[in-house]
């Protein structure tokens, strides 16, 4: 048993390791847009392991590293797409960013940014668009720069 003399010392818990390309912000982390919004906006995760077929929806920012099959509604949200994330999804948000593989048509009212190591078989709608070197696209492109002026107004 312990006596009063004697003490227990906690050693902090280590921070979790990052072992996947794409960035990963805490829970519960404010996070800002491209636009310099500063207000606070919560991040939920799906990690790898997981895999969902049905429907996804939410009123938050979303980072999938798993496996979805079926449509994914994030209005006014981002998605991001981890290296390990694989989805044969119908996607709609405000901004989509690509590190893994997405089959599915992505409908991003601002923006959609296809890093190096991403791929993405299916038509793209956006105000705006970046495809880095090294990624891999096969599909239609339509620009529409009216689309994230619309939703400013």
């Amino acid at each position: 048993m312990w006596t009063k003399q004697q003490t227990v010392t906690e050693t902090p818990a280590a921070p979790p390791v990052q072992t996947s390309g794409t960035p990963v912000v805490p829970f519960g982390a404010p996070s800002t847009s491209r636009l310099g919004n500063t207000a606070v906006r919560t991040l939920a995760r799906l990690g790898s392991s997981l895999q969902i077929k049905g429907q996804i929806t939410g009123t938050e920012d979303l980072q999938i590293d798993g496996k979805v099959e079926g449509a994914i509604s994030l209005r006014g949200h981002q998605l991001t797409v981890g290296s390990t994330a694989q989805l044969n999804s119908e996607i709609h948000a405000s901004e989509v960013v690509v590190y893994g593989k997405v089959i599915g048509n992505l409908h991003a009212r601002d923006r959609v940014d296809v890093k190096t190591d991403g791929s993405v078989v299916g038509d793209i709608s956006t105000a705006r668009i970046s495809i880095e070197d090294g990624a891999h696209f096969k599909g239609r492109i339509e620009i529409d720069p009216t689309k994230s002026q619309a939703a400013a107004d």
